[in-house]
This record gives structure tokens, sequence and C-alpha cells, in this order.
């Protein structure tokens, strides 16, 4: 039979307080001695109560904060150096893609274009000349050459002569021919830039930054943002979600959350993009979730609040909460090993009910004490525990 240590009253191992009522009465009535007995059974017998270590699945969901950010975002600058002369949109404005947000000026472009075109015009000039260079020089090669087949008539060196300037006409044709697709692609090239002059959106979006206005030198060299763009239509909700709680991120998994503004509304993402690495910071993974935003009532920057699942591979160990024993030293189950009490020290973990997870040298179907007490001491027998 197990000892209460002394000084020590029966309910205190049993931990009832009806016990603990009956035993004050007693005592009041001076026969608490002879009720020692009895009450020292009723604590033990509820001591003793034995209950297996239940295995199921974890499944839980935590509150996570999370940032709302936009799915594309861009700032736009201007390729070639100008003069903004029109803004079109501003802070707020919704656009469609390929849509005129902004245009330029620069007059010194205009005369560069129409010095290549002049370049272009004298090109095909030379090239006109050179074939018609080339042109008169097969004739002659040819009249030479039908003039060489009566004997006498012409000599072999002058036949040879014209041969070579119609060589030499045709490599002066084709060099004419190269310096005028060089002149057309500096045109083009020029028109290009040109085309730099007009801001057009890149995608369907909100602008939601201003930074210049009519007048303002903008380009390489001062690189200014004109605009920014992002597209809201869809974003991304990014959630850091802490590294022992990773293990049950599943792509494609719908998550619900809420946002302050609208406290009242839930809102949905989906998992599409797991970053498979922890910030050494925060120890967190970032995980994105995909959002349709078709009404517009989110917008980037905003902390959602994320129901975050939690699941494992595994299932866990779980005992009641009433069996885990919490000492200045250590926190422990009693476990039934051959009719002795055996400590078994454990880490807790999540609450289910009345049950609580643990981990340590434990199994299912262990039998531990439903009510722990650190005054059952390790190695004594425990009552019916066979």
């Amino acid at each position: 039979m197990n000892r209460v240590r002394s000084g020590a009253a029966p309910w205190a191992a049993a931990g009832s307080q009806p016990a603990r009522a009956a035993w004050d009465a007693a005592a009041a009535r001076g026969a608490a001695p002879l009720c020692f007995a009895l009450f020292l059974s009723i604590a033990l017998a509820q001591t003793n109560d034995l209950v297996a270590v239940v295995s199921k699945p974890v499944s839980r969901t935590v509150d996570l904060p999370a940032e709302l950010q936009p799915y594309l975002t861009v700032a736009l600058h201007a390729k070639v150096a100008g003069y903004v002369e029109r803004v079109l949109v501003d802070r707020g404005s919704i656009v469609k893609q390929g849509e005129l947000l902004a245009e330029l000026t620069a007059p010194e472009m205009t005369a560069q274009i129409a010095e290549a075109a002049f370049k272009v015009q004298a090109s095909e000039a030379d090239r006109m000349q050179a074939e018609a260079q080339l042109g008169a020089a097969q004739s002659t090669y040819d009249r030479l050459r039908k003039a060489a087949e009566t004997p006498g008539a012409v000599s072999g060196n002058e036949v040879v002569q014209a041969q070579k300037q119609v060589e030499a006409a045709q490599a002066l044709v084709h060099a004419r021919e190269q310096a005028s697709r060089a002149a057309q692609a500096a045109v083009r090239a020029q028109k290009d830039m040109e085309a730099y002059l007009k801001i057009e959106a890149p995608f369907d979006g909100v602008v939601t930054d201003r930074f210049v206005h009519p007048g303002a030198l903008v380009g390489p060299g001062a690189d200014p943002v004109l605009l920014v763009l992002q597209q809201v239509s869809r974003v991304r909700l990014v959630v850091p979600v802490p590294e022992e709680d990773v293990g049950g991120t599943v792509r494609g998994a719908s998550i619900p959350f809420h946002v302050p503004a609208y406290p009242e509304r839930t809102y949905t993402g989906t998992v599409a993009r797991i970053a498979h690495a922890l910030d050494p910071k925060t120890r967190t993974m970032p995980v994105e979730l995909d959002v349709v935003n078709r009404d517009g009532t989110l917008a980037p920057g905003m902390y959602p609040s994320v129901k975050w699942p939690v699941r494992r591979e595994h299932p866990g160990l779980f005992v009641p909460k009433t069996s885990v024993v919490t000492t200045t030293e250590r926190t422990f189950v009693i476990r039934n090993r051959d009719g002795r009490v055996e400590w078994v020290d454990v880490k807790k973990g999540t609450a289910d009910g009345d049950l609580i997870e643990v981990s340590g040298a434990l199994r299912a179907g262990d039998k531990v004490v439903r009510r722990g007490t650190d005054e059952l001491r390790e190695g004594t027998p425990l009552k019916g525990g066979k």
C-alpha cells in the first residue's frame, strides 16, 4: 500500500473535494484517526484508476498573421530621354492592358529618324547605280565572249578583263545592298525607340502611385519612376508558417481568413506556392495563397488573420489532462509497469477536450494513472495494476 506524506491528509492524495469535506467533518468530531484507513483506501482507489494511451490523428487550426500583396506589380520608367507631355492616369485609375498611360516628347528623335531615312534613300540610290554598272559590265562581257567565238576577232585578254569587271560590279552591288539594309534597320530602330515615348499598361490593373507631371525630364539618366501599376483583381496572401506547423502544408488546400476592414466576412485562398525554405531570422516558411478579389474589397498591404490548418502525417498520443503531473523538476505520467509505478517523462502538446497530446517513451495502449500525483512514488505497487 502507498503511503501518504507525513502531515498530509488522505484527501490530498485523492485530489477530491468531497473527500476533503468528509475529512474535515470527521476531524471536527474527533474521529479523523478512526477514518484514516477508509479515506486512504478511497484516495488510492481514485489514484490507481488506469486508462489507456490513445493514438489518433492530430488536426487543429491556429491563427497566423499574413500579408496581402498584389499578384503583379511594376514600376514604370522611361526607356528614352524626353519630357513628359501628358499623364493620362492618376492614383486609383483602373486601366486595361495596352492602354496609354503617359506620353513623352523628344524633338531631337524626329530629326534622328529623318536623318536615318535620308541615309536609306542615299543607300538605295547607290545600290541602283551599282546595279546599272553591273548591267553595263555584263553586256560588254557577253558581246566580247560572243565575238571571241570568231578566231582573231577579239583577244582573250579582253574577254578576261570584261569578266573581272562583271565580278567587281557584282561585289559592289552586294555591298550597296548591305548598306541599304543597314540604313533601313537604323530607321526601324529609331522608330522603335520613338514608340517608347508612349508609356502603355503591361497588364490590367490599378495605378497605385504617380510621381511625375507634365514638363518633367525623364529617361535613363534621371531614371525617376513615372507610375506604379498593380494587379489587384487577384492577390497573393503570404503566410509565414512556423517551423512546427509546416508539415501539414498541402498545395491546393483552401484556407479561410479574415481582414480587419471587414470582420464579418470570411475570405478563402488556395495554397499555390510553398517556399520549401525557412527564414533563418523568424524560423518561418513563406507560403503564398492565390485569392480572387472579385469585388475589390481586398487591398495590398492588408494584414489578415488566417485560420491555418495544422495536420501531421503520424498520429499523436493522448492521455487525460489529469494524468500529466508537473513538478518543479519534471513533467511526467505514471505508467503501469508490471503492476508497479513507473514515471515516464513527457512533453505536453495540443489539448483536445479533456485529453492532451504528450510525447515521450510511450506507446498506444500503455496504461497510465488517470489522476496522476507525485504521491505515487516510482517502483511502489499499483493497486489493481496487474
